[in-house]
């Protein structure tokens, strides 16, 4: 079985000890290809450089996280633009609102959002939302920039099955990531209702590790534990969700198998 992790920050500090060994347990799993969102310009240098170490498996998006969306955003979505126009990138991503951590900052991430969003249409790239407490207010960003031709991931997606018909009404698919084997994390009431052609799978590493690892470092040699999981919920093979996932997947990014 193949499998793809749609979301994972692997070139992050708290893989510096032991990151080959890790890809190696990943590809060892069957993850054969991981797609590697960018936060902002201190992370792009270590991205890049394990896009070239590894080039047939791990791909670069870019963008800039709305976390790192402050008063000098201007100077970040630079960086990231200049970049977008010197090379090619999978996504715009990861991009979008997030209220949990502060909402100083809310109408600069909207407009940063817009301007991204602008981007993906310029580029004909996808998109990988980031909507963490804000997904009401995303939507309402994306349909005001104009969601024709738009297409993506909603990364991470916790929501509701209303929410869910949203987002697949809107064109994107659902991240599927660990919070979908925890006891009270809700998808259990969404996956069984959403046909396996919107899905993705994504581990989000090094954070929201599945179970059994809830509360340890994620990483991506664990996307078949969130594949059995979406299996389990659905009632159907672990092989089909691996075959689904991973061409709704490679068909979205433009990669080949």
């Amino acid at each position: 079985m193949q499998f793809v992790d749609t979301h994972a920050h692997i070139y992050g500090d708290q893989f510096n000890n032991d990151r080959e060994v890790m890809l190696k347990r990943t590809f060892s799993a069957g993850v054969t290809k991981i797609f590697m969102p960018n936060v902002d310009s201190t992370s792009i240098e270590g991205m890049l450089a394990l896009e070239d170490q590894y080039p047939d498996h791990c791909f670069s998006m870019m963008g800039v996280h709305p976390c790192s969306i402050e008063t000098d955003f201007e100077r970040e979505l630079k960086i990231a633009e200049d970049w977008l126009a010197k090379r090619k990138f999978v996504a715009i991503g990861e991009i979008g609102l997030d209220y949990y951590w502060s909402m100083e900052f809310v109408e600069q991430q909207k407009e940063a959002l817009k301007i991204q969003v602008s981007w993906a249409k310029k580029y004909d790239l996808p998109i990988v939302i980031h909507c963490r407490d804000s997904f009401r207010d995303t939507v309402a960003v994306l349909a005001e920039t104009g969601i024709t031709g738009l297409k993506g991931i909603f990364h991470c997606f916790s929501g509701s099955i209303e929410d869910a018909q949203i987002a697949i009404d809107m064109g994107f698919k659902l991240g599927i990531g660990g919070v979908s084997t925890f006891k009270n994390g809700g998808l259990d009431k969404v996956i069984p209702f959403v046909e396996l052609k919107h899905l993705v799978l994504e581990t989000d590493s090094p954070y929201l590790a599945p179970v059994p690892y809830r509360g340890k470092r994620n990483e991506t040699s664990y996307i078949p534990l969130i594949a059995q999981r979406v299996a389990d919920l659905k009632g159907i093979s672990v092989a089909t969700v691996a075959e689904v996932t991973t061409q709704n997947a490679l068909s979205l990014f433009g990669v080949k198998a």
